[in-house]
């Protein structure tokens, strides 16, 4: 395993999307009414190490965070690499 895949594997969205939400002194009820969920999903949504775009975007919204930086800081593009899936 290579660093790259190293620190993909070992984000977890979930910790950190929670992490965010106690920084801002936000609840979870708060952000389940601003992505129009139960509350009990954004409890799932912690427990998860990977996330859907779309989700993740309205999460990004409703917190003003960019939580795709996450992904993009981690990753270098060589374009000369052959994508291993």
């Amino acid at each position: 395993m290579d660093i790259q895949s190293f620190f993909i594997d070992m984000l977890h969205i979930g910790h950190i999307i929670q992490e965010e939400l106690k920084r801002q002194e936000r609840t979870p009820t708060w952000l389940a009414q601003r992505i129009h969920c139960q509350r009990p999903n954004i409890y799932y949504i912690f427990r998860q190490g990977s996330i859907n775009t779309l989700l993740l975007t309205k999460i990004s919204r409703a917190l003003d965070h960019n939580f795709f930086k996450y992904y993009t800081d981690e990753v270098v593009f060589d374009p000369e690499d052959e994508l291993e899936l």
